[in-house]
């Protein structure tokens, strides 16, 4: 029998506020599993226990009652974060070190053996984009070139698990595209990982199945099949120069529609008849919308990250 990667049983935490005050209950018996290899994606609003949950996976912070193991290794015990890859939203690192020297002290933390240190932490930062900067100290550094080599750290030990919080977080599009790729490339090669994102089509993109969490409750856990399965609209966006029967114009000529899975194909040809350019078909049911409907709200707003 497979030992979960990540193992929560009826996790509660709670919060005094003030002396007199009552506890407030960030999480309220959350119970999940994650297998090796697979990608989960955690979502849920701003203090909805995402944060929470992650501080008690990384043994930051105790839980008020319930379990966690990692690999079966209770997480208050240091041996479940030996090889465990971890990037907070606002990674703290020492400014005064250089990227080079952070991935150094990485991999002696955790005891990771190759030929050659030095080759192979500069393999990682050339990866993120960090090569020519290896060697300068991280004070000089923006907020989204800390991320990366926050990233280029966790990579760099050879995680059996990454748990990233809010990833792409201060990346700029292109190193947002970058991150994802390399995640999907750790995803194929067996990885486990467990993030959280308020970029949901990101999300949407890396993850196996999504725990949707409001107020400390797992609320809903899916798959992509359960959301496309939902219902059976899919939306078509083109770009032509006519109207056609089912399509609005969204903007200068690009087009946007839903239709029925069964009258797809029909409307496709119809569409090309008319001289029309497909640009995207995909389930109109998207993560935004299978959170909002699991939380109960009327309003669409978007997933944010969140703190306890």
């Amino acid at each position: 029998m497979t030992v979960p990667a990540i193992s929560i049983d009826d996790l509660r935490k709670s919060y005094r506020k003030a002396w007199r005050a009552q506890p407030v209950m960030a999480l309220r018996g959350v119970t999940l599993n994650v297998e090796p290899g697979e990608a989960f994606g955690f979502i849920g609003a701003n203090g909805a226990g995402k944060t929470t949950t992650i501080k008690i996976l990384m043994g930051l912070i105790q839980a008020t009652q319930g379990q966690a193991t990692l690999f079966g290794t209770p997480v208050g015990d240091p041996a479940a974060r030996l090889r465990l890859g971890y990037v907070p939203e606002n990674p703290y690192l020492y400014d005064y070190l250089t990227p080079l020297e952070i991935l150094h002290m990485s991999l002696r933390l955790h005891r990771l053996r190759v030929p050659s240190v030095d080759a192979h932490c500069r393999h990682w930062l050339e990866r993120l984009g960090l090569g020519a900067v290896a060697g300068k100290p991280l004070r000089s550094f923006s907020k989204g070139m800390t991320q990366r080599v926050a990233l280029a750290q966790a990579l760099s030990i050879e995680p059996r698990l990454l748990i990233l919080d809010e990833p792409l977080s201060g990346l700029d599009p292109l190193g947002r595209r970058d991150v994802v790729e390399i995640l999907s490339e750790y995803k194929r090669a067996g990885g486990t990982l467990f993030l959280t994102s308020h970029v949901l089509h990101d999300v949407e993109r890396l993850a196996d199945r999504f725990g949707l969490i409001h107020e400390g409750v797992l609320r809903a856990v899916r798959s992509p099949a359960d959301l496309t399965g939902d219902q059976e609209q899919v939306l078509v966006r083109t770009f032509g120069p006519v109207a056609v029967a089912g399509m609005r114009e969204d903007f200068a000529g690009r087009w946007v529609g839903e239709v029925s899975r069964s009258a797809l194909w029909p409307h496709l040809e119809q569409l090309r008849a008319a001289g029309h350019v497909l640009l995207e078909i995909r389930p109109s049911l998207s993560l935004e919308v299978a959170f909002i409907r699991a939380v109960g709200q009327t309003e669409p707003t978007t997933p944010t990250s969140g703190s306890p």
